[in-house]
């Protein structure tokens, strides 16, 4: 099967494509590198280097490399709150207008597409340019499925961890960001009073999930894909040692008090449940780094 994955140079999106070369499908990723990294590029996959914005560009070198994918895994997106808040037109020109390119080219194409969608629907879409642009490529995704029966799927990470999640700069993850400082021998640092909470989901599930909902015939359906238990920063700070130096900064705008996922509709309809707890990651992490 011929598979695109969009964001195929960052986290979610490099480890998406290793499982799909390694199940023996053929594989073609788009990605502008502004939050991925060459190193994460597979040997056996074709990248394209361009903005999912600009479809006339990667659609005719789709074409003419004969590479017209089956599916779509729509993964690019510049997906944190903070740095949509300070500067909201990348944020919505990369997710939302991304989106419509994505499926404007699936529609012209019938392609299946599997959309990352995000948690923050859940906590107030205005709250932030980022949780508005992933919403409002969901509501795209809705209105193809009915205007034009496209197949699509919406899928909701919740704080996905694992294997090359960002440690350092504005994208980085929370559990990229502790063990960052944890390497570098510096304080963990934690909004307001650590007590939000939140339901971390290991990549290995998030893939698996993906990888699941192809060939399926959806049209807009929605799967939460979270572990179903959260923890709250303090928890997820003490599992570095509850000795080790935290530093208390200020609550950040846009941020909300808990995530927790409802998985339900994954394990009827796609027979998915997550598998991997984060206390064993970070135990297993810390064995492996101890000597770093």
């Amino acid at each position: 099967m011929k598979c695109l994955v969009t964001g195929g140079v960052g986290f979610v999106g490099t480890n998406l494509i290793k499982r799909l070369l390694r199940d023996g499908h053929e594989v073609t990723s788009i990605d502008n590198y502004s939050t991925g990294y060459t190193e994460n590029e597979q040997e056996e996959c074709h990248y394209i280097h361009a903005n999912v914005q600009d479809m006339e560009f990667w659609g005719r070198r789709l074409e003419k490399q004969d590479m017209t994918p089956d599916v779509i895994f729509h993964m690019a997106a510049l997906a944190r709150i903070q740095p949509s808040i300070k500067e909201p037109y990348p944020a919505i020109e990369a997710n939302f207008n991304g989106t419509l390119n994505v499926l404007e080219y699936a529609r012209k194409n019938n392609i299946q597409v599997i959309y990352a969608g995000s948690s923050t629907k859940h906590h107030g879409v205005f709250k932030s340019p980022y949780a508005w642009s992933k919403f409002g490529g969901e509501e795209l995704c809705r209105l193809y499925s009915k205007i034009y029966d496209l197949n699509t799927t919406i899928c909701r990470f919740y704080n996905v961890y694992g294997k090359r999640h960002i440690r350092t700069g504005s994208y980085a993850t929370v559990l990229g960001i502790f063990e960052h400082q944890f390497l570098s021998n510096i304080p963990i640092t934690i909004t307001a009073d650590g007590e939000q909470r939140r339901d971390f989901t290991h990549i290995d599930d998030i893939t698996e999930a993906l990888v699941s909902c192809v060939g399926k015939d959806f049209r807009a359906e929605e799967f939460e894909l979270g572990r179903g238990k959260n923890y709250s920063i303090n928890q997820i700070a003490d599992m570095f040692g509850e000795d080790y130096p935290r530093e208390y900064i200020s609550e950040r705008p846009g941020e909300y008090p808990e995530t927790l996922a409802d998985f339900s509709n994954a394990e009827e309809k796609l027979g998915w449940k997550a598998t991997k707890d984060i206390e064993n990651y970070v135990t297993k992490w810390l064995e492996e780094n101890k000597n770093v």
